[in-house]
């Protein structure tokens, strides 16, 4: 059910959802401000050599986002899930891997039984999560705790994202080779023409005056294959 009064108009709807995420920011970083887990959280990654990072159902979200702020600048960053199954990273855990968790209520069984075994078989773990009794937290070598209240029928993401950009800037700007890195990522991203390009808008009709023809996602991607 919507944590909101029936019958409330587009305007109060809007402010009210407003101040809920406003406060849900403010309550994390505030709750950020007065612990070192962040910080403890951040030199773990550096440290480590081989950084995972897991989420399932709407967790799964803010563990890609993580993901791909840290794979832009530290090496060996892995999403488990994209081709990385949880077997494989149990099977080989070292003292020196790092596994970030994202866990939030429900709590999904698999992360909490994923988070679990991977410090017990002597890794570091991370949990990202938004209640210290939440199942992981004995768990963790670092617990960083998130508001995740919301005025709406569903918890709040903007804390969560705030703080997977927090944590990504943190490990970068210590990390060794962070700017040459991404200077190669320019490069590459320029050499296989990954983004939008308006002086070759596909768009524009031939020279002859025959309009371009537009595959379906369907098509391009069997084309590729």
């Amino acid at each position: 059910m919507l944590r909101l009064r029936p019958n409330v108009s587009a305007e109060a709807l809007q402010a009210h959802l407003v101040d809920a995420e406003r406060a849900s920011l403010e309550s994390t970083f505030a709750t950020l401000a007065a612990d070192s887990s962040l910080s403890r959280a951040a030199a773990l990654i550096l440290a480590s050599r081989r950084k995972y990072i897991a989420g399932a159902g709407k967790s799964a979200a803010y563990a890609a986002l993580l993901n791909a702020d840290l794979a832009a600048t530290l090496p060996n960053v892995m999403l488990i899930g994209a081709g990385l199954s949880a077997t494989d990273v149990l099977s080989d855990v070292r003292s020196s891997d790092v596994c970030v968790v994202f866990s939030v209520r429900r709590y999904r069984a698999e992360t909490v039984r994923l988070g679990r075994l991977f410090a017990r078989s002597g890794g570091h773990l991370v949990v990202v999560t938004d209640d210290p009794r939440a199942p992981l937290a004995g768990s963790a070598s670092a617990l960083i705790l998130v508001d995740t209240g919301s005025a709406s029928y569903a918890d709040s993401p903007t804390a969560m994202a705030a703080v997977c950009h927090l944590l990504s800037s943190l490990a970068s700007a210590s990390a060794k080779g962070a700017r040459r890195r991404l200077a190669n990522r320019d490069v590459a991203t320029a050499e296989l023409g990954l983004y939008w390009d308006e002086s070759s808008d596909s768009l524009e009709p031939d020279a002859d005056g025959t309009p371009p023809i537009i595959h379906s996602p369907t098509e391009e991607s069997e084309s590729i294959s």
